[in-house]
C-alpha cells in the first residue's frame, strides 16, 4: 500500500494500480477512504490500458443496462463491436476515463503557487476587461493552458531532491494539481456583479461605500451562491444525468495532457496542430481582414437598402440579424458555447428558436409595434418619445429621479415614458415566457431528476434541529456525508470512484450560506442600498429556487438562461421607485444564480477529474474570495482614473463605460419605472403577462407526448426554443449559420456515421480551436487594439473598410444614418 503523506510534499513511495469502476464492489472503510483507496477493478480495459465501462444508458429512463459501449483503442481507432454514442449520458463513460488513482496529489506547492498566481492575473484581467470597449472574457482554457505550460516548466527546473524537492517538486505534475489550478483561477477570474453596482454608485449616485464594506459585500454576493448550490449538489452534480457538457473539452484536454503520452499521442498532436492554426488563422478576421467575421452576398448586391441590412446584415455589434450571412471568426462562433459540444437536441431546439426570432423581429419592426420603426432596429438603450427614424434620441435618465435617487414624478410626467426598442421588448418578453416555461418543463419532465434537492430541509430534518437528542455537538468530526450506492441512489461511474475521498459535509456550505446572509444583511445597510431586510431574504429566497431549476436545464441540456430580467421586474414591483435597491436585489438575486452555476460546474469538473471534495471546496473558496479583493481594488483605480471618459457617451478605445451605463439604465427602467412600463394597462404589458403563458406553454407537448409516446414530441423543449425567439437582440449575428453548420456536422453527421472520430477527438478539437483563439485575442488586445495604450489600426483596404468609424458596416451593408 502506497504511503500517502500531507502537506505541500506529499510523496508516493509505491505505485498503486488506478482504480476503475466497480458497481458492484462494496464501500470502502473510513479507515480506506482516508487512506485514499476504494474499490477494485471489474472494467474492461483497452489496449491502452484505459477503463471503459461495459454499461449502456436506457435512453427513456437513464438507468444502466447490460450492453454496449465496446473498449475502443486509441491507436488502432477500432472496436470490438460497434460504438453507440446515442445519448448524452454515453458520453461521460465513451470520451472521459472512468479510472482513477486515489494516490495522486494535488496539495503541493506548485498547486498554490499557480493557483494563487493566476487568480491574481485572472481577476485583474477581468476587471480590466469589463471596462474596456471590447468584450473579452478570461477563458478557462487559456487558463488551463497557461497553466499546464508553468506547472511543467517548475517540474523541470526545480531541484527533485533533498529538502526543496520533497517540499516543492515531490513529484510529476500531474491532472489534479492541474485541475485545482483551473477551478482556482476560474474562480477568481471574472468580474463579479457586485463590482458593477459599487461602480454605478461612484459613477451615478456619488456615495462610496468604505473598502472593508465593499470588500464584504463582494464576498457575500459571490458566496450566497455557493453555499445555496453546495447543499443541492447530491441533485445537480452526482447524477450522470447531470452532465454539464462544457466540462467536457476542458477534462479532455486534462487527460490528454497528463496520460501516458503513447496512449494519447494522437490527440496531443491533434490539440497542438489545430491550437497553432487557429493561433494564427484568427490574426485575419480579428485584426487584417474583418469583412471575415460576417460575409453576406445579399449586402455585397444591394448595399443601399436598411431592409437587407436589418435581414442579413450582422457583422458590426447591433447591425442585424446576419441570416445566411458566412462568418470566419471563430472569436464569435464559439463565443459562448462551442457548437462542437452543445447536446444536438439543445441546438435543435435553439434552431427553432432561432427561426422563429427572425419572423418575429422582422414581423414587430416592420409592423411598427411600439412605435418600433422611431428606435433602431436593434438596441439595448432607453429612448425619449422624441426620437425618430432619422436621427435616435435616448432618454434622460438621472432626470427622473430627485436628490435621494428616488423617482420624481413630476419629472416623469414632464419627460415621458421612455421605450425601449421593439426588438429588445420582444427579447425581455421571450425570456420571460422562457423562465416559466422552465419550472413547468422541469416538473413535467425532470421531476425525479430534481425532487431531491432540498432533502437537507425537508421536514424531518427540520423537526429533528428542535429535538436536542439528535443533536450532534461534534459535527465537525463528521467524517462525510457520501453514503453508499443503494442510500445515494446514485449509479454514476465517476462519482462511484469518488466516494473514496472524504466529502465537503453540508455543514461546510451551509456555514458558507449562513456567512453571506449575516455579511450581506450588514453590507445592505452600511452601503446605503436602499434595500429592506425583508426584500434581500426574498431574493435569498428566489436564487435558491432559480439555481435548482436553472441549474438543472443547464447540466442537462448545456443551456444557460439570462434570468436578469425577471429577478430585476420582482425587485422593482416589490420596492418600487428605488433603483439603487433594484441593483442590490439583482446582485442576490441574480448573481447568486450566477455563481452557484458556475460551482456547479467546477464541482462536476472535479468530479470527472477524480479531484478530492475538500480540494474543490478549498480551492474554490480561495479562488473567490482573492477575485472578489482584487476585482475591487481595481475597478477603484480605474473608476477614480479614468471618471469622466467612464462617463461619456463614446469612451475611448481603451477605456469604456458601457456597461456600467447599460446596468445603471437596466437598474432606472425596472427599479424606478416598472409601474409605469410594464403594468397591466401599460405600454409593454405583455412582457410582464408572458410570465403567465410561461408556464402553459409546454402542456400541450406533455400532453401530445402521453398520448402519443412515439411521435417524438418528448425532443422539443419549449423554454429553449422560447427563449430563442429573442435571441438576435445584440450583438454580432453574422456568426449563426457558422455555426449551425458546425454544431450539425459534429454533433449529428460525426456523432452518428463516425463515432470512432467523435469519441477520439470532437472535444479536443473543441479546447484546441478555444485556446488558440482565445490566446491569440488576449495577445491582440494588448498589442494593437488598445489594451495598452494607443491602438493600432490596420490600414483600410477593401477586406478592411473601417466600420463604423468610417460610417461603414464591415460587411458592406448599408449603414443606418440614424445611429450617428
Amino acid at each position: 500500500m502506497a504511503t500517502h503523506r500531507a502537506g505541500f510534499g506529499d510523496g508516493i513511495e509505491e505505485s498503486t494500480p488506478a482504480v476503475a469502476y466497480n458497481p458492484h464492489a462494496g464501500e470502502p472503510t473510513e479507515k480506506e477512504r482516508e487512506a485514499g483507496f476504494g474499490h477494485s477493478s471489474s472494467i474492461s480495459k483497452n489496449s491502452s490500458g484505459s477503463e471503459s465501462p461495459n454499461k449502456e444508458i436506457n435512453e427513456k429512463s437513464g438507468d444502466y443496462v447490460s450492453g454496449a459501449v465496446p473498449a475502443y483503442d486509441e491507436e488502432e481507432g477500432n472496436h470490438s463491436g460497434k460504438l453507440r454514442v446515442e445519448n448524452a449520458e454515453q458520453l461521460v463513460t465513451s470520451i472521459l476515463s472512468v479510472d482513477d488513482d486515489p494516490t495522486l496529489n494535488a496539495w503541493t506547492f506548485r498547486m498554490w503557487f499557480l493557483g494563487l498566481g493566476l487568480s491574481l492575473f485572472g481577476s485583474v484581467l477581468a476587471t480590466i476587461y469589463y471596462f474596456k470597449p471590447q468584450t473579452v472574457f478570461v477563458s478557462v482554457i487559456f487558463l488551463a493552458v497557461v497553466s499546464y505550460v508553468l506547472g511543467e516548466l517548475m517540474e523541470k527546473i526545480i531541484p527533485k531532491s533533498g529538502f526543496i524537492g520533497r517540499w516543492f517538486n515531490p513529484h510529476k505534475f500531474n491532472h489534479k494539481e492541474h485541475a485545482a489550478i483551473v477551478i482556482m483561477s476560474s474562480s477568481a477570474a471574472t468580474c463579479a456583479l457586485g463590482t458593477e453596482v459599487l461602480a454605478v454608485q461612484r459613477l451615478y449616485y456619488s456615495t462610496s461605500p468604505n473598502a472593508g464594506a465593499s470588500i464584504f459585500l463582494l464576498f457575500s454576493s459571490q458566496l450566497l451562491g455557493y453555499g445555496i448550490a453546495g447543499l443541492m449538489r447530491k441533485t445537480l452534480v452526482y447524477p450522470t444525468k447531470m452532465l454539464y457538457p462544457i466540462n467536457l473539452p476542458l477534462n479532455t484536454l486534462l487527460e490528454t495532457l497528463h496520460r501516458d503520452k503513447t496512449e494519447t499521442a494522437r490527440r496531443l498532436k491533434l490539440f497542438y496542430i489545430m491550437f497553432c492554426v487557429l493561433f494564427v488563422w484568427e490574426v485575419f478576421p480579428e485584426y487584417i481582414m474583418p469583412l471575415m467575421t460576417g460575409i453576406s452576398i445579399f449586402c455585397l448586391a444591394k448595399r443601399d437598402s436598411l431592409v437587407f441590412t436589418n435581414l442579413f446584415g450582422g457583422a458590426n455589434g447591433n447591425e442585424g440579424l446576419g441570416l445566411l450571412s458566412w462568418c470566419m471568426d471563430w472569436q464569435y462562433i464559439a463565443g459562448t458555447q462551442s457548437p462542437l459540444w452543445f447536446p444536438l437536441q439543445t441546438l435543435v431546439n435553439n434552431l427553432v428558436g432561432y427561426l422563429l426570432c427572425i419572423c418575429v423581429f422582422m414581423g414587430v419592426y416592420y409592423m411598427n409595434v411600439w412605435n418600433a420603426q422611431d428606435f433602431p432596429f436593434l438596441s439595448q438603450l432607453l429612448f425619449s418619445n422624441t426620437s425618430n427614424s432619422t436621427v435616435f434620441a435616448q432618454y434622460n435618465q438621472t432626470a427622473v429621479l430627485d436628490s435621494n435617487n428616488v423617482l420624481n414624478e413630476a419629472a416623469l410626467e414632464q419627460l415621458g415614458v421612455p421605450y425601449f426598442a421593439s426588438t429588445y421588448a420582444t427579447y425581455i418578453l421571450s425570456t420571460n415566457l422562457a423562465i416559466t416555461a422552465t419550472f413547468t418543463h422541469m416538473f413535467l419532465w425532470n421531476y425525479n431528476d430534481i425532487s431531491t434537492a432540498w432533502g437537507f430541509a425537508s421536514y424531518s430534518n427540520i423537526k429533528s434541529i428542535f429535538r436536542p437528542s439528535s443533536w450532534n455537538y461534534r459535527f465537525w468530526k463528521s467524517g462525510s456525508d457520501v453514503g453508499t450506492a443503494e442510500e445515494d441512489g446514485i449509479n454514476d461511474p465517476h462519482y462511484a470512484l469518488m466516494r473514496v475521498y472524504k466529502d465537503a459535509p453540508n455543514w461546510w456550505y451551509g456555514l458558507v450560506l449562513i456567512f453571506s446572509i449575516i455579511v450581506g444583511l450588514i453590507c445592505l445597510y452600511s452601503a446605503d442600498s436602499t434595500l429592506p431586510w425583508w426584500a434581500f431574504l426574498i431574493a435569498c429566497a428566489l436564487s435558491s429556487i432559480c439555481i435548482l431549476f436553472f441549474g438543472a436545464q443547464y447540466a442537462i441540456t448545456g443551456f444557460q438562461f439570462i434570468i436578469q430580467p425577471i429577478i430585476q421586474m420582482i425587485g422593482g414591483y416589490l420596492h418600487p421607485g428605488y433603483p439603487v435597491a433594484n441593483m442590490y436585489f439583482t446582485l442576490f438575486g441574480y448573481n447568486s444564480v450566477v455563481q452557484g452555476q458556475l460551482l456547479l460546474k467546477d464541482l462536476k469538473l472535479a468530479q470527472y477529474a477524480k479531484l478530492p471534495p475538500r480540494v474543490t471546496f478549498t480551492v474554490q473558496l480561495v479562488g473567490t474570495i482573492i477575485g472578489a479583493i482584487f476585482n475591487y481594488v481595481m475597478m477603484v483605480t480605474i473608476v477614480t482614473n479614468q471618471r469622466e471618459i467612464l462617463l461619456s457617451i463614446e469612451g475611448t478605445n481603451i477605456w469604456s463605460g458601457q456597461n456600467v451605463q447599460q446596468y445603471n439604465s437596466q437598474a432606472i427602467a425596472w427599479g424606478a419605472l416598472a409601474s409605469h412600463m410594464f403594468s397591466v394597462g401599460a405600454r409593454y404589458q405583455w412582457v410582464t403577462l408572458a410570465f403567465l403563458v410561461g408556464f402553459v406553454i409546454p402542456l400541450p407537448f406533455y400532453f401530445l407526448h402521453r398520448l402519443f409516446p412515439k411521435a417524438g414530441f418528448w425532443y422539443w423543449n419549449t423554454a429553449i426554443i422560447t427563449y430563442y425567439i429573442g435571441w438576435l437582440c445584440v450583438g454580432i449575428n453574422s456568426s449563426i449559420m457558422s455555426y449551425f453548420a458546425v454544431g450539425f456536422l459534429s454533433q449529428f453527421y460525426m456523432r452518428k456515421y463516425h463515432p470512432e472520430w467523435f469519441v477520439k477527438y470532437n472535444y479536443i478539437l473543441s479546447a484546441a480551436m478555444d485556446g488558440g483563439t482565445q490566446v491569440l485575442v488576449f495577445i491582440l488586445t494588448f498589442a494593437v487594439q488598445g489594451g495598452s495604450g494607443a491602438a493600432v489600426i490596420f490600414p483600410t483596404y477593401w477586406g478592411q473598410n473601417g466600420g463604423n468609424g468610417n460610417g461603414l458596416n464591415y460587411d458592406y451593408c448599408m449603414f443606418n444614418p440614424a445611429n450617428g
